[in-house]
Parts: structure tokens; C-alpha cells; sequence
């Protein structure tokens, strides 16, 4: 048996929430199923971290495909062309974009539709280009998988998929995060917010990310409690860098802010198992990564109680509305001033954390291939 895989987003020190579901998904899958042979198509040069086992033979196919021009080049003709000379049992594309005219089974995973919600949110190219596409490519999958049930019915309702044609494979956790001890998350604090307990939010400054809300959010909150509390934001600088910046020099506790960019793999880990709490308030997510490591790392979780969060969270969060700033300062208050409220969601959030692995992921993913053969 052979199975073609998009692996173009697996790019070293870039893994963002869908290249950690590729390779975390693609390394178990591969190394428990020998017998499978697995030809992994980059759009680059590769790194060999990524080519995990010996039922790999990894291809570079031009071009790179990081614009929607070059998406349509890539995907329509060039991993086209080839599937159509390999003739493979599946093309497994975790980005959820296919091939159109490709002759071989095909399953996409499609992580969210956000941008059918939230237009605007991408650039109108892009925008255009997955409004378009996506649709076709969820008719043309043998299956689709998606990563919550939420995404789920929303594929199946506003794509008119059978909701029995999709799977869901939920996101795990990885292995690095886990509780720190006092003195080392000091040490942390020292680092990265002045010594002080931090609110930390953790994703790219994308427009759905909310970040505008939090940061005034925080404002109320700093007002009301007087408290010498931080503010933590941890991720990739996206195109509305600017407004979050401008919306942060507009802040009275703008000294409070603390941006740190994007961190290391292991950074991160100590980042968030350190924090006073996750504040994570998007207005649209697929599942929510964030959310189960801070579950993992026994930090409790503010989150949007709208899409897919309260799904991924179930009752260990502090669920808000994402649309109202006096929402999220409330949470944010609310946590602050009660420690049993926090103690409690740090003992749900310890059973929680277990719905969710990547080994679970893998053997999900496995189980939807195997329907689509």
C-alpha cells in the first residue's frame, strides 16, 4: 500500500497548530504501520527530523507554495501530475487542501472554516481563494476529518457533507508540557514578567485571535484589582501586528504588556506551565491547542465560551464572551480574587487533559484512512 502525504507545512522551528498535528499525527502513523509505504511531498528543502521512519521516501516538489497562485500551481498541477503518475492508494493532505483531476482516493483534513465566517480576517486573495476551493475540496475527499466536533457540524451544515462522511480527530498535547515547581516557575516569572504572576496568551496576532478585547480587557482588569499583574503575549507577529500595537500603546498599563514573539519549543513549555492562568479568547477557533496544554501544565484556563472552546475545555474553564471586554475582565477578576474557583479548575482540569493525546490523535487518523481504502 502506498500513501502520498502533504507534508509542506512541516518546517523546522515553524510548526505552528497544523504542522504539530501533521508531524505529531504522521510520526505515529508511519512508525505503526511498517508495511505501508509513505512518500511525503515538501514544497522545499526539508529537515531529516521529519522523515521519522524507514517507509518514508520524501519528494521536493516546486514551487513553494505560500500564495494563492502558487497554492493552485502546487496543488493543481504539480502534486496533480504526480499523483496521477504514482497512482497511490490515498492522498493525505493535512492542510485540507486536494488536487482536483488527481485520480486517487483523497482525504483532506480541514481544521476549521473560519474563513467562511470571517472573511475579512485573511487577505482577499486568500480569502477568496479558500471560500472558493475548500468546498470542492471537502465534496471531493473520499472522507474529511476535522478536529472537533464543532468544525465537524459546521463543515457538514454550511458545506452539505453528510456528517457521516466526516471523522473527528481531535489535537493532543505535547509531551513537553507538565506542571513546574514553585521556585522554577519564579525563575521563569523573573524572566519574562518582572517576577510577577502573568495572564498569558499564546497564538499568532491574527485578526480572530481577539487580542484587541484581551489587551482591554486587561485594562479593566489592572483598574479594578490594582494588582501588579502581567499581561503575557507569546507568538508569530502577523499582519495586524500593527493595530495590536497601536492598541497597546493606547493602553494606561501598556508597562504591564509584555510580548515576547515567537518562543522555542521547550520556552514555551515553561512559559505557560508558569502562568497565573491562560487567557484565551478567540472569537473562532477549530479546537484550540492552547487550551489542553494549559490543562497539561495545570494553569487554569479563561476561554471563549463560542465555536469550538467549550467542546475542548468541558467544565474546566471559566468560560466568556469573547465580544464583550467586561466579559473577559470579569474571568480575569474572577480568577484573581478566588483561589478556590482557581484550585477547582486545576483539579477538573487534571481529569480533562486526558480526552486528549496524540497517540488517541494518530490511531483516529489511521481509523479515517482506513475507511477511505
Amino acid at each position: 500500500m502506498q500513501i502520498v502525504v502533504n507534508t509542506r507545512l512541516l518546517i523546522q522551528n515553524k510548526l505552528d497548530g497544523i504542522g504539530w498535528f501533521s508531524y505529531q499525527t504522521l510520526k505515529r502513523v508511519t512508525q505503526n504501520n511498517p508495511d505501508v509505504h509513505f512518500v511525503f511531498l515538501f514544497d522545499r528543502d526539508y529537515d531529516e527530523q521529519f522523515i521519522f521512519s524507514d517507509n518514508i521516501t520524501p519528494l521536493v516538489l516546486g514551487p513553494q507554495a505560500r500564495h494563492p497562485f502558487l497554492y493552485y500551481a502546487w496543488f493543481h498541477l504539480s502534486v496533480k501530475n504526480l499523483l496521477n503518475r504514482m497512482n497511490p492508494d490515498l492522498f493525505l493532505s493535512p492542510d485540507g487542501f486536494l488536487s482536483p483531476g488527481a485520480k486517487c482516493k483523497q482525504l483532506p483534513v480541514i481544521h476549521d472554516i473560519n474563513f467562511l465566517h470571517n472573511p475579512q480576517d485573511l487577505k482577499p486573495l486568500t480569502s477568496k481563494y479558500y471560500n472558493h476551493f475548500f468546498p470542492k475540496y471537502a465534496k471531493l475527499g473520499t472522507r474529511v476529518a476535522t478536529v472537533s466536533e464543532y468544525s465537524k457540524n459546521d463543515i457538514s451544515e454550511n458545506y452539505h457533507i453528510d456528517a457521516n462522511k466526516i471523522d473527528v480527530v481531535y489535537n493532543g498535547i505535547n509531551e513537553g508540557f507538565a506542571p513546574l515547581s514553585d521556585p522554577s516557575q519564579q525563575i521563569i516569572r523573573e524572566k519574562y514578567s518582572h517576577g510577577k504572576p502573568y495572564f498569558l496568551f499564546v497564538g499568532s496576532q491574527s485578526p480572530r485571535k481577539n487580542l484587541n478585547r484581551l489587551i482591554a480587557a486587561f485594562d479593566v482588569f489592572k483598574e479594578q484589582s490594582q494588582s501588579d499583574y502581567k499581561l503575557v503575549l507569546v507568538g508569530a507577529v502577523y499582519s495586524s501586528e500593527g493595530d495590536v500595537k497601536r492598541v497597546i500603546d493606547k493602553s494606561n498599563f501598556k508597562q504591564d504588556i509584555i510580548f515576547t514573539g515567537r518562543q522555542s519549543q521547550e520556552e514555551l513549555e515553561k512559559i505557560m506551565a508558569s502562568a497565573f492562568a491562560l487567557a484565551f479568547v478567540p472569537y473562532f477557533e477549530g479546537f484550540g491547542i492552547p487550551i489542553v496544554e494549559a490543562l497539561q501544565c495545570e494553569v487554569p484556563v479563561i476561554c471563549s465560551r463560542t465555536t469550538s472552546m467549550p467542546e475542548i475545555v468541558g467544565d474546566a474553564g471559566l468560560l466568556v464572551n469573547p465580544y464583550e471586554v467586561n466579559s473577559i475582565s470579569s474571568g480575569m477578576l474572577e480568577l484573581y480574587h478566588n483561589s478556590s474557583l482557581r484550585n477547582q479548575l486545576i483539579q477538573k482540569g487534571k481529569e480533562r487533559k486526558n480526552l486528549f493525546s496524540w497517540d488517541k490523535s494518530a490511531d483516529l487518523l489511521w481509523n479515517s484512512i482506513t475507511k477511505c481504502l
